[in-house]
């Protein structure tokens, strides 16, 4: 399977709020407004197949000038295990490291995708206060967290 990975447009919206609805609705993956996609819609890389269809996407959140995240990594469920998600986190490492950044943080449910690519588990307590307050207040799992928190030096 051929992927071609571009950023987001804003007329990608609607059907990027479509792919990932379900992990929204089980807890997977914490809900982001229309709105607030739109505000941060260069933060987005997505990843289309043959048929330009919308297989995955994730977004580099820019914490700090030296920290970034990967959120919302999202694969359609017939998609995964093909290297969709691989490849759009290596496209967000590579723009990470283009911008300069040091390190990229993530916080995943899905601790061995990570490690392989050269993340590393970090204590939960060391991750900057203001990613807590600003996002995970929002999850309904707050404040019992199973997420993992790992981070990748560049």
């Amino acid at each position: 399977m051929k992927i071609e990975l571009t950023k987001a447009r804003l007329s990608d919206i609607e059907n990027m709020q479509k792919l990932v609805s379900p992990e929204v609705e089980s807890g997977i993956i914490l809900i982001r407004s229309s709105d607030e996609i739109a505000t941060n819609i260069r933060s987005y890389i997505l990843a289309r197949d043959d048929s330009g269809e919308l297989v995955g996407f994730c977004a580099l959140h820019i914490h700090a000038s030296s920290l970034a995240e990967i959120r919302s990594l999202i694969v359609k469920e017939d998609k995964r295990g093909k290297g969709v998600g691989e490849s759009l986190v290596l496209k967000a490492l590579d723009e990470a490291k283009a911008l300069g950044l040091q390190k990229v943080l993530s916080l995943t449910y899905k601790q061995s995708f990570f490690e392989k690519l050269g993340f590393v588990e970090i204590p939960k307590e060391s991750i900057p206060e203001h990613k807590i307050w600003a996002d995970c207040i929002k999850c309904k799992h707050f404040p019992v967290c199973n997420e993992v928190s790992l981070i990748k030096t560049l």
